[in-house]
């Protein structure tokens, strides 16, 4: 049996793996050039790792 591991990133964590700040962040989202979170609760949201992780080697693909 293989098991999947979907992990989460939280706005700190997102933050310090694209090293951008939380203003580009949701910049980004609203001009849909970033991964959109997903909401985990009535005040919280997160990220999927992978759809980081994707964001992240576009950026060095065009760089």
């Amino acid at each position: 049996m293989e098991i999947s591991m979907r992990v989460i990133f939280r706005l700190p964590e997102v933050r310090r793996v694209t090293g951008l700040s939380r203003s580009t962040i949701y910049s980004l989202i609203s001009d849909e050039q970033f991964p959109k979170p997903v909401k985990l609760g009535p005040r919280a949201v997160g990220w999927h790792s992978a759809e980081i992780a994707e964001w992240i080697e576009s950026r060095r693909e065009t760089a």
